[in-house]
């Protein structure tokens, strides 16, 4: 029976702060109880390279690097930048979006399914081109630290202004998704709008963001379970 924890959204920033510590603490436990964990994006709220100096970054390299089952990592539109280097360091496999796993199980960030929004869609397609990508890592990282602050304070402007329906999935690029790949359970974040969506024989699970409080997906063979807990207290 395959044991897995999917968790997404967390946009870590501070070492001391209970979201960093809820996420240690999961880390340690989940990693010896089950075969494998899946972190769908948006891990961090900002990812400027693998050389990042930050208090965060070193210590999130440490807690990944210490997992006692194997990590999986996808992008998310705050952390896109984890590259090779981050993975050697931690161990942590970065999967493609979207991927399906060996038994037929599909993951995604879920931007990438927000079509209505076509300013961020834009936005997306260049930061994830490879000449964007190579032009802003051969800055120095004062001057990506300055960007990536500039670039978060737009976001979170933009966002504030935005009708919420376009900020969530689209139905017609979701009934495309899963036309194209032959999975009957399909698990997401991004939108930070956790539930569980039945669709004809299959299911669309939804993680939610650690706001208010933490939430994962627990999966024990065929059984999928969508679960939240404080995060202002001990996770164990």
């Amino acid at each position: 029976m395959t044991h897995r924890v999917f968790i997404s959204d967390l946009h870590l920033e501070d070492v001391d702060s209970p979201t960093f510590l809820r996420f240690k603490e999961l880390m340690e436990f989940e990693s010896s109880q089950v075969d494998e964990i899946y972190i769908l994006g948006d891990l961090v709220e900002m990812w400027v390279g693998d050389d990042d100096d930050a208090d965060i970054a070193t210590a999130l390299a440490d807690v990944i690097s210490r997992a006692n089952c194997p990590v999986f990592l996808m992008h998310g539109n705050r952390d896109f930048l984890f590259g090779e280097r981050f993975s050697k360091a931690t161990g942590a496999v970065v999967l493609p979006d979207p991927y399906l796993t060996s038994d037929g199980l599909l993951l995604s960030h879920g931007d990438s399914l927000c079509t209505d929004d076509q300013k961020y869609q834009q936005m997306r397609t260049l930061f994830r081109s490879e000449a964007w990508q190579q032009d802003l890592l051969s800055k120095s990282l004062a001057e990506r630290k300055a960007l990536g602050q500039m670039l978060r304070s737009q976001s979170k402007e933009a966002n504030a202004n935005k009708a919420t329906n376009i900020m969530d999935v689209n139905e017609n690029a979701l009934e495309a998704l899963f036309a194209e790949h032959d999975a009957l359970t399909f698990i997401h974040g991004h939108t930070h709008r956790p539930g569980i969506h039945p669709r004809n024989s299959a299911v669309r699970m939804v993680l939610g963001a650690w706001e208010r409080c933490g939430w994962l997906i627990r999966q024990e063979g065929s059984e999928f379970k969508l679960q939240s807990f404080a995060l202002n207290k001990p996770y164990c």
